[in-house]
């Protein structure tokens, strides 16, 4: 299902939706395909693709919801039994997890700081041609992004970072506004004529 909507609509409109209030279905594989192809579409100084993605889908979001409990049960032994069920479902809240890992590193003429914002565009562009393809979506970037023990069994390396995971489904849960800053805010005007 495309987004009705004209670019400038949507954009008005963009909502990321909780993991949590996703369900069944996730996006197919040929789905996932047209929105991994809508999502590397960014600005790329060098054509360096200084990202690249880790898709998890099917029983394996369960193992790894497993092996993130233990993880988490070694730092903290007295979880709660609701944040023990919390980390257990950590992959499984929606039907597709994307995480997007930076592979940024320095480069003789593209600076480093270029390539973390080029996986940050592709974290959004991710989010936003989900919902062009008719899904919800949500960008997080959960404990275990920062925490090296959990990168092995993430196929994460150590010379890469998490910019973030995008969570994709369904939902029957309304899509509510939350506020946005002002902006006069956070735009600064330098030059030019009054209206």
């Amino acid at each position: 299902m495309k987004n009705p909507f004209t670019l400038a609509e949507y954009l008005a409109t963009r909502r990321s939706v909780p993991a949590f209030q996703m369900r069944e279905p996730g996006p197919s594989r040929q789905e996932l395909d047209d929105i991994l192809k809508l999502a590397v579409r960014v600005p790329d100084h060098g054509k360096l693709a200084p990202w690249r993605f880790i898709v998890y889908r099917g029983d394996k979001r369960a193992e790894i919801g497993e092996a993130l409990l233990k993880l988490a049960l070694e730092a903290k032994p007295d979880l709660s039994a609701e944040m023990i069920e919390v980390e257990r479902a950590r992959f499984t809240r929606a039907p597709v997890v994307i995480a997007v890992i930076s592979r940024a590193a320095p480069h003789g003429k593209i600076p480093e700081w270029e390539q973390v914002m080029s996986a940050g565009a592709v974290c959004l562009n991710l989010l936003m041609a989900a919902n062009a393809t008719g899904f919800v979506s949500n960008w997080l970037s959960e404990w275990f992004a920062f925490d090296q023990r959990a990168w092995p069994l993430l196929g994460i390396n150590a010379d890469e970072k998490v910019a973030g995971f995008i969570h994709i489904g369904s939902t029957d849960f309304p899509v509510t506004e939350r506020p946005r800053p002002e902006l006069a805010d956070v735009v600064t005007w330098v030059g030019g004529e009054e209206d």
